[in-house]
Formats: structure tokens, C-alpha cells, sequence
């Protein structure tokens, strides 16, 4: 019995189901594999990195769907889609990023459309619909973090976690709900052990005139990834990286810094407590390898204690 991996449903013999295959495209009837390997498409992103907008440590290519082939067409514009495939330095990515993006949704955080598609080697890849494109060719501006303090790839770790909140309040429409929403997503990186969250991978996007927080992206549990990480944090908290407390979160940067009250901050404490059944159930039913699965629930679950 089959699992799709874009909706985890099982779908008996078939790859897909019939339900996800529609998230892609009402007309879509069959979705056919990726016509690379997971080398061939490192290989492809490595050609082809100069002509994407959108770059960084893993391999990304842009896509769009063709409805008249029935699959993914890696493209050089117009793409409405990334893909990410298997890392050669890093084990099950894009195991590790679906299943971390549908916990960010499980805990109400903005997520764009996404899944996993089969290559031609049967290694999944990792897809995901770009928030800044609409219609044909058009973008809403899109700035990430860096950009807007004036930072560059190089210098994406050289910031505190302090120093983002006059970013919030300089550029968002609504700073109070934007700081809320921040919180909301830092605590959810912390407790997923997403240990790599540097300026670049956050960003503000503006429509219709309103300016937000960009629908997430590139959140992944990096610790398990990596062996023996150092850090729990890419960005300073309180003049440190690791050896964090809740109090740290709670007391200092909610209340203190982000200058959120008492009812915000239990909100969300409470909706965390929530969703962490759902967590583990989306866990045990992932992609991950039953050892991935075993790191990524002994983490949450010695991280998620700490705010209850």
C-alpha cells in the first residue's frame, strides 16, 4: 500500500492520489516521474544555478507543470515552482522539509503548496509553489531579511535576533501582528530543531499595498541533519546560540523585546500544546527513515517540554 507524498493519504498501487495530483492541477489525471535522477538533477540546478533568482545551499531548480504532459518541466522562466532534490551531503531533505512544512501548517503558520515528487531513480524531491508569482510572469515584491538590513550571503549570520524586531516595525503594515506571527515562528524553529534560520530565510512580502511576513520557507529540522550540531540557533539570542531556555523565548524575547502580552503569548503556547499530537502522527507517517523519525520525535519532544 502506496503513500502519496504529496497529501500522505494511501493510494493502494498507485503513486499518487488522485486528490493530490488535483492540488497541482484540476485537469491533472496522472503525474508522470521526474525524467532525471537525483544526480542528474543536482547537476541540473548546478548548470543552471546563474539563471535562478532564488539560491542558497541546497540545489534548486525552478519548474512549472505541464497539464498536456502530465509532469513537472524544469525551466529557466517563469517557473511557478522550486524543486529541491536529494542532497549528496545531507541525508533525506526533502523527507525532512515536507514533513517540518506540514507541521508548520498543523500549527497555523502561512505554507505555501507542497509535496514530493518521484525521479526516474525513485529519490523523492522536494517541491514548492512560489508565493511571490502571480499570473503570467508577474511577482509581488518580495524582500528577505538581509536585503532589507542591508546584508549579503556572506554576512547572513552576522545579526541577533534582537536587532530583526526594528525590521518588523520599520517595513510591516501591522508591526503588533507581524511581532506575533515572528514569535510564532521562531518558537516553532527552536522546537523542530531548525538550527539554521539566518536572515535570508525570512522575508516580508507586499499586496494590494499591505506588507507581511512571507508565507515560510526552507524550514527543516537541520539538527538531525547534521551531525553533532553546535548551535540551536543561527541567530543570537540573548548573546548566545545554544544551552537556550524557555525563559529565553518567553520572558525575555516575547515579553520583552517583541513587547507582546500575557493572552498572545499563552495563545500560542496553547496552540503548540495542540498541535503536538498532530506533529508526531505527520512524523510516523512520513517519508523519514524509522532512525530520521526516532532523532526528529526524541528532539521535539525534549524541546516542546520545556513551554509546558
Amino acid at each position: 500500500m502506496n503513500r502519496c507524498p504529496i497529501t500522505y493519504e494511501l493510494c493502494g498501487t498507485d503513486k499518487y492520489s488522485v486528490k493530490g495530483m488535483r492540488l497541482i492541477a484540476p485537469k491533472l489525471t496522472h503525474l508522470n516521474d521526474l525524467p532525471y535522477t537525483a544526480v542528474e538533477l543536482r547537476q541540473e540546478a548546478a548548470n543552471r544555478a546563474k539563471k535562478l533568482s532564488i539560491q542558497g545551499v541546497q540545489p534548486k531548480l525552478s519548474a512549472a507543470v505541464s497539464i498536456v504532459d502530465q509532469e513537472f518541466k524544469i525551466v529557466d522562466q517563469f517557473g511557478t515552482y522550486i524543486i529541491k532534490p536529494q542532497n549528496d551531503l545531507f541525508s533525506q531533505l526533502p523527507e525532512n522539509e515536507d514533513v517540518t512544512m506540514r507541521m508548520a501548517k498543523a500549527f497555523g503558520l502561512d505554507v505555501p503548496f507542497h509535496g514530493m515528487l518521484y525521479g526516474k531513480d525513485g529519490s523523492l524531491s522536494y517541491f514548492i509553489k512560489r508565493f511571490d508569482r502571480h499570473g503570467k510572469g508577474k511577482k509581488w515584491a518580495t524582500e528577505d531579511f538581509a536585503q532589507l538590513t542591508a546584508n549579503t550571503r556572506d554576512t547572513k549570520y552576522r545579526f541577533t535576533m534582537e536587532k530583526l524586531i526594528p525590521v518588523l516595525d520599520e517595513f510591516c503594515s501591522f508591526p503588533a501582528i507581524e511581532k506575533a506571527d515572528f514569535f510564532k515562528r521562531i518558537l516553532f524553529c527552536f522546537v523542530t530543531g531548525n538550527e539554521d534560520m539566518h536572515l535570508k530565510n525570512f522575508s516580508l512580502i507586499t499586496k494590494n499595498g499591505k506588507t507581511t511576513l512571507a508565507p515560510i520557507y526552507d524550514f527543516l529540522n537541520s539538527t538531525i541533519a547534521i551531525k553533532n550540531p553546535d548551535e540551536e540557533m543561527a541567530l543570537p539570542l540573548k548573546g548566545k546560540k545554544s544551552n537556550l531556555k524557555a525563559s529565553d523565548f518567553i520572558e525575555y524575547y516575547a515579553k520583552e523585546r517583541l513587547q507582546l502580552n500575557e493572552k498572545t503569548i499563552a495563545t500560542i503556547l496553547d496552540q503548540m500544546k495542540k498541535a503536538t499530537p498532530k506533529w508526531k502522527e505527520l512524523l510516523e507517517i512520513s517519508f523519514l527513515s524509522d532512525e530520521m523519525k526516532d532523532k526528529y520525535l526524541e528532539l521535539l519532544e525534549s524541546r516542546v517540554i520545556m513551554f509546558q
